[in-house]
């Protein structure tokens, strides 16, 4: 259960943080609104905020958190910029997924 809510509030967390950089983006290079700097705002802060709830070591979380932050984006490169992934992309993301669970829940030696 632990595995399963640690990576759900990653994914969570990563897709807060592609929203906040997404949005300024549209407006930057896409001609966007100004206005959506405000929704990229709250969404910035609330990727801070979702970061800061693991339990663990903040410097493991970011390591790990890392991980699951190129799948989320290879996920949102398919599903929003309608770019189909490659295989060596979803080899890629396999082997960061196997790296965050490595960092997550490996061992540790007091």
């Amino acid at each position: 259960m632990e595995i399963i809510k640690t990576f759900g509030l990653f994914v969570l967390t990563a897709l807060a943080e592609i929203v906040g950089c997404y949005l300024p983006y549209l407006w930057l290079k896409q001609g966007g609104s100004a206005l959506l700097l405000i929704p990229a705002a709250f969404s910035l802060a609330l990727f801070a905020w979702l970061l800061s709830l693991h339990p663990s070591a903040a410097g493991r979380v970011y390591a790990a958190y890392g991980g699951v932050y190129i799948g989320m984006a290879i996920m949102w490169l398919w599903v929003v910029d309608s770019v189909k992934p490659t295989v060596t992309d979803w080899v890629g993301v396999l082997v960061c997924l196997l790296g965050m669970a490595i960092i997550m829940f490996g061992p540790r030696h007091a």
